[in-house]
């Protein structure tokens, strides 16, 4: 770990920590990325795997001066890793204001493709608590069908899961958003 950054690499899409000891060390510090071939870790001190971060997680990562991106032996700049995650996530400015908004106020964040929606987010972290929200990021001029809503609604209450459309406001530059709840009347 130089100048105590973690190293890791740019494959494709994915971003890999090759180091275990740095990888563990990121992933026990707010459950970043996914650790290779372990689904849930029993116990966080016996992580002995790689780790592999998300587009939207190195960028944060690499923002908040944790970590270090490379190509190859290249080190790739702020700017060149937000040019290349524009071209392989669709919306993915909106994803990742909210994903940082979200991160910032210290939640844990994960995807949540499993739910329908594009982040799971926790208080304390997978394993800890469940997820009692489910979040999903639209754009700033879109338009919503209200059955959409339903929809996500009833599944966020199958799951136990506060339903949440999150969007950034360009023109406030702020994130915001809109929960919804079921409850009886």
């Amino acid at each position: 770990m130089e100048n105590n950054k973690v190293e890791a690499k740019l494959h494709g899409s994915r971003v890999l920590v090759w180091s275990k000891e740095d990888g563990a060390k990121l992933y026990r510090s707010g459950f970043y990325g996914k650790l290779i071939n372990v689904s849930k870790p029993k116990d966080m001190s016996e992580i002995n795997t790689y780790l592999e971060l998300s587009l939207l997680e190195a960028n944060y990562l690499l923002e908040k001066g944790l970590i270090t991106v490379k190509t190859g032996k290249k080190v790739l700049s702020r700017e060149q890793l937000l040019r290349l995650s524009k071209k392989q996530y669709r919306l993915f400015e909106e994803l990742y204001a909210v994903y940082k908004d979200l991160r910032d106020k210290g939640y844990v964040v994960r995807p949540a493709l499993k739910f329908g929606a594009d982040f799971a987010v926790y208080q304390y972290g997978p394993g800890i608590d469940h997820a009692p929200f489910i979040v999903h990021v639209l754009p700033n001029s879109a338009e919503i069908d209200p059955i959409e809503i339903v929809r996500a609604g009833r599944l966020s209450h199958t799951v136990r899961k506060k339903f949440v459309l999150a969007t950034f406001d360009e023109a406030q530059k702020k994130t915001v958003y809109y929960m919804f709840d079921w409850w009886k009347a």
